[in-house]
């Protein structure tokens, strides 16, 4: 059994709910209009018999007091034919008003029915439309699940390498050089399981709505020249200009240092990531009214209009197959900076670069969630 065949399952025993609820929904809308409109026919025949009987005995009393008065013989005729025309009027009437309720019935069964098929219509689309979107979350996830799998195993293999070359090298007396670069190796992929293995964990944090928060007062700016300094080895080695803009002395807000330095953290990374050799990186930090704003900006390849918004959506890749990254760093960027009671959102022009801008209250309430 393929994974999505329990999923299709489900879904087949939904459509023939609904079919099976739209069937009942129809039989008791025709036994409902049918009870009405029998219900208004008896009313009508009842109104009728009582407007005939009615008639007749006005006609009967005409008639009486024509023969008190010695007059029904000479009026008969000329009162015969008065009354013929009388009951044809009236049968006329009758008749019209019967073709107009037949045609108001008609038109109202239509209109039912239109409203009815209008609203299954809705019904349907906004199902299909849930059924993609739940189809493209389920890909997601697949898609997610697969590289987090691929990650893990090919840290796990280089690991499972270098420690075999350690052990092989330490048999052999090889030089102590050697022992330690494969040792290093290992650091290295070791600190890569970490960041992978804090990424799924503050997923599953932000989604059960537990993001974790230590907040204090602290200078910014030296957070944002710290992190520069930190990346300035990995620009280098890229030659990439890493630059850091900020005003002289201090900006003192609340916020939590490791999670603000996470955020520093990805957006230097994916721009040191995205900028061609010889390109430049800029982190500028400066005051707004009641605001801190940091931005990145790059000099790198930018990002199509179509996914400015997206880029910031969980398991968002910005090629598919892209092995650069899981789609979850920019997705925690934002959680954090909403966190802090910020926004957070990219610029772009395709071909000139990406400007990310992150914005910090410069006055925060202290009960961070």
């Amino acid at each position: 059994m393929t994974d999505d065949e329990p999923t299709q399952g489900e879904r087949r025993t939904t459509d023939e709910s609904l079919r099976t609820e739209r069937r009942k929904t129809d039989s008791h809308l025709a036994g409902t209009l049918g009870a009405l409109g029998d219900a208004g026919d008896d009313l009508v025949a009842k109104a009728r018999d009582e407007a005939d009987s009615v008639l007749s005995d006005s006609r009967d009393r005409q008639d009486e007091k024509l023969v008190a008065d010695g007059q029904l013989e000479d009026a008969a005729d000329g009162l015969e034919q008065q009354r013929a025309d009388e009951d044809a009027a009236l049968a006329s009437e009758r008749s019209r008003a019967d073709d107009e309720a037949t045609a108001a019935r008609a038109r109202r069964q239509l209109a039912l029915a239109s409203l009815l098929a209008h609203e299954r219509n809705d019904t349907d689309l906004r199902l299909k439309l849930e059924r993609t979107r739940a189809d493209q979350v389920l890909s997601s996830r697949e898609d997610f699940m697969a590289m987090v799998s691929h990650d893990l195993r090919t840290l796990l293999g280089g690991i499972a390498l270098s420690a075999e070359l350690v052990n092989e090298h330490v048999a052999a007396n090889a030089p102590i050089a050697a022992v330690i670069g494969y040792a290093n190796h290992i650091q290295r992929c070791c600190g890569q399981m970490n960041r992978l293995v804090g990424d799924l964990m503050d997923v599953a944090s932000i989604e059960a709505n537990k993001l974790s928060m230590v907040q204090e007062l602290g200078d910014l700016v030296r957070l944002v020249r710290d992190t520069v300094d930190a990346f300035q080895p990995a620009a280098r080695l890229h030659a990439i200009e890493l630059i850091c803009e900020t005003a002289q002395g201090a900006e003192f807000i609340w916020f939590d240092p490791a999670r603000i330095l996470q955020v520093l953290t990805n957006l230097v990374s994916n721009a040191l990531k995205f900028t061609p050799k010889g390109g430049r990186v800029t982190v500028c930090v400066e005051s707004r009214n009641e605001e801190v704003w940091v931005t990145v900006s790059d000099t790198g390849e930018g990002v199509p209009a179509d996914q400015l918004i997206q880029i910031f959506d969980r398991f968002f890749q910005k090629k598919k197959h892209d092995r650069r990254g899981l789609g979850l760093g920019l997705f925690i960027v934002k959680s954090i900076v909403q966190a802090h009671r910020g926004r957070v959102w990219a610029e772009s022009t395709p071909g000139q670069g990406s400007k990310f801008i992150v914005t910090l209250p410069r006055v925060l309430d202290c009960a961070l969630v």
